[in-house]
């Protein structure tokens, strides 16, 4: 006797591409995703006593201190514009780079007893750190524009420009970097256990690489071809050209920094591909 033909809803093949990415069978978990997104959120905060209003503790804490480090003491250069809204821009994106890339990192290790289980597609992992990292940005970035409305209005000593329309597409180069970069760390932490502490020691490191408390203007001349090999460089001097109206830019940095974040993210992707087939096996 025949069977009847069957309409499966899933079909799992142990051989694929390794440039492939199944937008479509992503976009059918997008419930998941943002399960996963909700899930952060809550467990994070759910045994705190101030809750969601540490997002904008942590920001306005450690502005304070760069001020006082950076602009009290080290007399760092802001371009002339108030120290905290300096200060403030910077850690509000580097918040958002080094959280999502810091987890990113470790979502192999971090999810083992889920993801040798459960069948649905690897790639759900760390979107869902990137989103649930942009919501936290977008609270940080609240207060960050209700700084900047300050000093435009009230002080008259900040001169936003049109460059602030760039904002979405600088988040879409940090989240794509982070991203590109946590999946390649990812796939070898899987292995090499050690590489998260590295990591870790790293990211404070790359900090300093990065304006983040200091402008390109007050880095020696001689040393700032350093500062433009960083890919991140072109994202900040831009974040606070467009909002602060003070330091230099050129938007040739960023097309570089486009370029060079495409690569790693495609990189990312391939290797990331390659490793969620046998993670298990060394995780």
């Amino acid at each position: 006797m025949n069977k009847p033909n069957q309409l499966w809803t899933e079909e799992i093949q142990s051989e694929n591409s390794l440039f492939s990415v199944n937008v479509k069978e992503l976009w059918r978990y997008r419930d998941l995703l943002l399960m996963l997104v909700k899930k952060d959120y809550i467990t994070f905060y759910k045994q705190t006593i101030l809750g969601p209003i540490w997002f904008f503790i942590q920001p306005i804490l450690t502005t304070l201190i760069y001020v006082l480090l950076f602009g009290q003491i080290a007399k760092l250069s802001t371009d002339g514009t108030p120290q905290i809204a300096f200060y403030l821009s910077g850690i509000t994106i580097w918040n958002y780079f080094s959280e999502t890339l810091t987890k990113t990192s470790t979502v192999f290790k971090d999810n083992a007893a889920v993801l040798g289980k459960v069948y649905f597609p690897r790639l759900i992992m760390p979107l869902s750190i990137v989103v649930s990292g942009l919501m936290k940005f977008v609270i940080q970035f609240a207060l960050f524009v209700a700084v900047v409305l300050y000093y435009t209005f009230a002080k008259n000593t900040l001169h936003p420009n049109l460059w602030v329309l760039a904002t979405p597409l600088l988040l879409v180069l940090m989240a794509s970097f982070s991203l590109g970069l946590g999946m390649i760390f990812s796939s070898l932490t899987t292995k090499y256990k050690d590489l998260v502490f590295l990591l870790s020691f790293g990211i404070q490191l790359f900090m300093y690489a990065t304006p983040v408390v200091f402008s390109r203007t007050s880095f020696p001349e001689q040393y700032q071809w350093i500062l433009n090999l960083n890919p991140l460089t072109g994202i900040f001097e831009c974040f606070r050209y467009g909002f602060l109206g003070s330091g230099s830019f050129n938007p040739n940095s960023l097309l570089l920094s486009s370029g060079f974040i495409l690569a790693i993210l495609i990189l990312g992707v391939l290797i990331f591909n390659k490793v969620e087939k046998s993670f298990m096996d060394t995780v």
